[in-house]
């Protein structure tokens, strides 16, 4: 399994088999590897990384075959497609990776404050939080539109039960504005974005405004998108912890094809479940990845940094 990646040599040399693999079988992945590759990948530093938007402008798979599409919020343009062969690898990535922070999917009940995801539909966030309140053994999970009155009357009835409040950030601050509560049992998981419903504001300034709405110490972040099907998640500080098929390294903005294990710079991951699309995946945030693995979203890159890149390739 993708997920039993137990030490950092096993990961490398499931890396290496996947980008082999990859390599054969996903034509533009290839297509992409032959123009930028200058020597043959002995190492995960020399895997080329495939820049993100190329999933808004080419079928990024390894076979026609495939079950499931999601597609990004699209609130910058183009939604990015990710064509899914094996919906029960992401359904057992992600189940796993969730677990593993916040215990038995079954002893929590899980609530959805995601409008505009749930308003565009073909959301792979949407699809998670989805299964995880089937899962949840509570008839109380589940998602809540535009509905921020049923929501308040829930979590206060739950103020003595397990709670995982899943949310876009522009709602939740919609929802704090309305109403304050206060339960020492409420995770409060804001998945990022204000979709262009509100002004764009830093991850602190976020979270600053929400621990004051929630009366809570910490607020919990997903770090997800549509392009991979592994998730990091923050308990606190901002602070994204890598797992068993998710790794992250930095690359520096002004040369693409550089990898370094830690520093600042725009992120690269490489996510195993991504078996059947592309693994190795350069985004357009910008970050500081820590010696152990651990990173934090400071941003991202402006469009002039991105044109710059895809100059560099185009040359």
């Amino acid at each position: 399994m993708i997920l039993n990646c137990e030490s950092q040599s096993n990961f490398e040399t499931k890396a290496i088999k996947t980008f082999e693999f990859q390599y054969r079988n996903n034509t533009v992945y290839k297509s992409y590897c032959d123009l930028v590759l200058k020597k043959k990948v002995s190492n995960i530093y020399d895997i080329p990384f495939l820049p993100i938007k190329f999933f808004k402008s080419h079928k990024i798979i390894c076979s026609e075959n495939y079950s499931h599409i999601f597609k990004s919020s699209g609130t910058q343009g183009i939604r990015s497609k990710h064509y899914i062969s094996d919906i029960n690898l992401y359904i057992d990535t992600f189940s796993k990776i969730f677990e593993s922070n916040y215990g038995k999917i079954k002893d929590s009940i899980i609530l959805g404050l995601l409008p505009s995801y749930l308003e565009q539909g073909e959301s792979s966030l949407v699809f998670m939080v989805n299964h995880l309140i089937n899962e949840s053994n509570f008839k109380e999970s589940g998602f809540f539109l535009n509905n921020y009155d049923e929501l308040y009357r829930v979590l206060n009835k739950l103020k003595d039960t397990k709670v995982i409040l899943f949310g876009v950030s522009y709602a939740l601050l919609d929802f704090i504005e309305k109403f304050k509560i206060k339960s020492k049992n409420l995770v409060v998981i804001e998945t990022g974005g204000m979709k262009g419903k509100r002004k764009e504001i830093t991850r602190n300034e976020l979270h600053m405004l929400l621990k004051k709405g929630f009366h809570t110490e910490n607020i919990h972040s997903e770090y997800g998108m549509t392009e991979l099907l592994s998730q990091a998640y923050s308990k606190e500080n901002g602070i994204f912890k890598s797992n068993v098929s998710l790794k992250v390294f930095v690359r520096d903005i002004n040369n693409p094809l550089s990898l370094k294990k830690s520093g600042k710079g725009a992120l690269n991951f490489i996510d195993l479940s991504n078996k059947n699309s592309c693994s190795f995946i350069a985004s357009e945030d910008v970050g500081e990845v820590y010696s152990n693995g651990d990173f934090k979203v400071l941003g991202r890159m402006d469009e002039s940094e991105i044109r710059g890149c895809n100059l560099m390739f185009n040359q």
